[in-house]
């Protein structure tokens, strides 16, 4: 927003600029090429925080599949039917609650 409106401003006009907490005057010619690089540096920044962002998440899915982590309320991985005591489907285990 600030790069768009002092594009349309005159290149000579004075512009206040915060430079590490002290203000500081410059022009406008001065500032808008600082403030379009910093543009650039700040998407070129973002881009590589996003695709970290997806290695460590193909990291961790890889991990919690190696070492059979669940979430709580997570279902269990559809796997082979296990074999109960009767050789079927291993279905409950006979406990009767009150």
């Amino acid at each position: 927003l600030v790069i768009e409106t002092l594009r349309e401003v005159d290149p000579t006009r004075k512009c206040f600029r915060m430079v590490g907490g002290v203000l500081v005057e410059r022009t406008v010619k001065e500032v808008l090429p600082a403030l379009e690089s910093n543009k650039e540096q700040i998407s070129k920044l973002i881009e590589a925080l996003a695709q970290q962002l997806q290695a460590k998440g193909r990291e961790l899915n890889e991990f919690r599949e190696r070492h059979n982590i669940r979430l709580v309320g997570e279902e269990e991985p559809k796997g082979p039917p296990r074999d109960g005591p009767d050789g079927g489907k291993g279905g409950s285990t006979g406990v009767l609650v009150s």
